[in-house]
């Protein structure tokens, strides 16, 4: 098996924990994240290259505040603590940790940094970061330098001596802070001496040659969507088994333009993957009659899927599918595993529901250890045309959650066709990548307008287009006006039963993305 060198994440209930590991990635250095109640020997067990700390909201004196675990630092191990992680640091080794009021501190901050530091290497004497805490080191610990400060005096950067040890206050990860990929660059390579192995060229080698091991001679069931997660998914599966792979594509109904006819095409004929298509429209719109509560309409769709996907995987194979692929990428491993923080409560594994216990199937994850971000380089270097690289995400549900209201085939055309002069001209504009996610919604509410001399009464839809890098937040898209006022024009006369068009102007908080 290909080994790459490993970074560990100590999760201590940041909120911007995964960025952390998002931005180590982009470093080309793999890491996991893993709960602080992480055995030592299990931290050596794994090889690490380095250990981040990060930050989280407790304070560290509290009674039951979370604290290093046992025997970390007795490890050798190169050793970055970010806000809180400091504070555990600090405390540990004999420094003094105090909270608020004093030590209160949100926002940009200005830092004053020490020269000839390796941890700030190639960093101005003053810097621009982000902090985000209450509590902050008073005293720093015996047998320590410390390397920056705020403006305010706030110690906002610590080396212990004699230990591979660092310390900063503010956050590196957030783009807030003007330079903080170069200080995790730093301690990257400069500190922990990591070689950056982590690429798309590398993970697909490896992962083939995992697959392989996993599967054996045995047959793999593989859901394909339209998204990028299961066509990437896909073509790996296809890359290391071949013919023992037997791909589903199931048309709900509640598919774009033209989506199916685009992915049967695209897997048929430019990868010549095989894809067993089956149209059961007609059966999930007949169990969603009626339906208008969001909740309601994503457990009926669950339901069915897993219904019809059960049934029509009977006849793919005269081999037994004894493996179940998943488009599962990191952060759902992240979010539906016992670490602490608020990743713990967000959600459930919620890829297909409870169809590998239905089906006592083995699950195969080709991409559970990647982001978004690195699903989209693996699909470039398999192959992958750009209109699927690049894709906005799609909810599982599909335009359930786009059409409010009941889902009757007539609403869910009207929404085809307006989602997709949207989209088209986005495209034609060149502004489809330079938006994170857009799309339209179907509102459950008519209004009042007049075409030619004629006075109508027909529904409304509302165009959506957001800004992120993460999805965790977002902010709502400048697009131009005169761009919008097309797009409303076109929909509104080439697209019967819609007599106006609202453009939502709500950033990711307080609203989501999606409506439903």
């Amino acid at each position: 098996m290909i080994e790459h060198e490993v970074v560990l994440i100590l999760d201590y209930g940041s909120q911007y924990t995964q960025l952390i590991a998002r931005r180590v990635r982009e470093c080309r250095v793999y890491c996991e994240v893993l709960g602080p109640e992480v055995s030592s020997s299990d931290l050596a067990a794994k090889k690490p290259r380095a250990i981040i700390l990060s930050g989280g909201p407790d304070s560290v004196d509290r009674e039951g505040a979370p604290q290093l675990p046992d025997g970390l630092l007795d490890l050798d191990v190169p050793v970055l603590g970010i806000c809180y992680g400091l504070q555990l640091l600090a405390r540990e080794l004999g420094g003094r940790v105090e909270g608020e009021p004093t030590g209160r501190e949100y926002g940009h901050a200005d830092l004053v940094i020490e020269p000839d530091s390796r941890l700030f290497a190639g960093l101005s004497e003053r810097e621009s970061v982000w902090m985000s805490h209450g509590d902050h080191v008073a005293e720093a610990p015996p047998g320590t330098e410390v390397l920056a400060r705020a403006t305010d005096g706030v110690i906002a950067g610590v080396r212990w001596k004699d230990r591979p040890v660092h310390g900063i206050q503010f956050h590196p990860e957030v783009s807030h802070t003007a330079r903080g990929l170069q200080v995790l660059e730093n301690f990257l390579y400069e500190i922990a001496g990591c070689r950056g192995d982590w690429t798309a060229g590398r993970f697909i080698e490896g992962e083939i040659e995992r697959i392989r091991q996993q599967v054996g001679d045995g047959h793999v069931l593989c859901g394909i969507s339209g998204g990028v997660d299961s066509a990437v998914a896909a073509l790996l599966l296809h890359a290391a088994i071949g013919d023992q792979l037997h791909c589903l594509f199931v048309d709900n109904g509640l598919l774009r333009k033209n989506e199916g006819q685009r992915v049967m095409e695209a897997f048929r004929s430019h990868f010549k993957v095989p894809v067993t298509s089956v149209d059961a429209s007609e059966v999930f719109l007949k169990e969603l009659a009626g339906t208008t509560e969001p909740e309601a309409k994503r457990k009926t769709i669950g339901r069915v899927f897993i219904e019809v996907f059960e049934s029509e995987s009977k006849n793919l194979s005269d081999e037994p599918l004894r493996y179940l692929a998943q488009g599962t990428l990191y952060p759902d491993v992240i979010e539906s595993s016992p670490v602490r923080g608020p990743s713990a409560v967000i959600k459930s594994h919620h890829n297909v529901g409870g169809l590998p216990e239905r089906m006592n199937m083995e699950l195969v994850e080709p991409l559970r250890w990647l982001f978004k971000d690195e699903v989209r380089r693996v699909g470039a270097e398999l192959g992958l045309m750009e209109d699927f690289v690049q894709r906005h995400p799609f909810p599982g549900p599909g335009l359930a959650v786009r059409c409010l209201g009941e889902l009757v085939p007539e609403r869910l055309d009207k929404l085809r066709e307006a989602d997709d002069i949207f989209i088209s001209e986005l495209r034609k504009e060149g502004l489809y990548r330079s938006v994170a996610q857009a799309f339209a919604v179907l509102l459950p509410v008519r209004s009042v307008g007049v075409m030619g001399d004629y006075r109508t009464y027909e529904e409304v839809v509302s165009l959506r287009s957001v800004d992120s890098d993460d999805f965790m937040t977002a902010s709502w898209s400048r697009l131009p006006h005169s761009f919008l006022a097309r797009v409303a024009s076109r929909i509104v006369n080439e697209v019967p039963g819609i007599n106006r068009v609202t453009y939502d102007i709500t950033s990711k908080p307080p609203g989501t993305i999606e409506w439903e």
